[in-house]
């Protein structure tokens, strides 16, 4: 659709130019062809959902194409270190001219979260179809006793 505008602060009307949407496609397509798909942003985190199942939290971090054995779970004080690696297949046959695109990624990601309100002795983890599940206890809250204080 071909856009009409109406300036009202100077009562100019902007003229139609039929080919100003397909020059600004054109201009688009050629500074950057595939846009977002490959927008380092996404590339260098994974998305995780993080949901309060009552007396735990479920952290499912989606984790495609990953070995289990590429994936540490890493404990550092309050801090939780999710680390994964992909490892990338190109080796000296693929150097040959092989392979004519490579979209996949490849390297190391991480991500970190706060862990102060969970019981850390009891973290499970389980990867399977590509999705890590933490299943994370909550820390019981130790309430200070009641008592009664003696005015002087």
């Amino acid at each position: 659709m071909f856009e009409l505008s109406r300036r009202n602060h100077d009562h100019q009307v902007n003229v139609f130019n039929p080919f100003r949407e397909m020059e600004e496609l054109e201009r688009n397509f050629f500074a950057d062809p595939f846009g977002h798909f490959f927008d380092s942003k996404d590339l260098a985190e994974f998305k995780t959902d993080v949901t309060d199942e009552g007396d735990h939290y479920l952290l499912e971090a989606d984790l495609p194409g990953f070995d289990k054995k590429d994936i540490h779970l890493d404990l550092n004080g309050d801090m939780l270190s999710i680390h994964a690696e992909r490892h990338s297949r190109v080796d000296e046959k693929d150097q040959k001219g092989k392979v004519i695109r490579m979209e996949r990624s490849y390297g190391s990601y991480c991500r970190q979260f706060n862990v102060s309100e969970i019981d850390t002795d009891h973290i499970k983890a389980s990867y399977d179809n590509g999705v890590l599940k933490l299943s994370m206890p909550k820390r019981e809250v130790n309430l200070p006793e009641s008592r009664t204080l003696e005015i002087e």
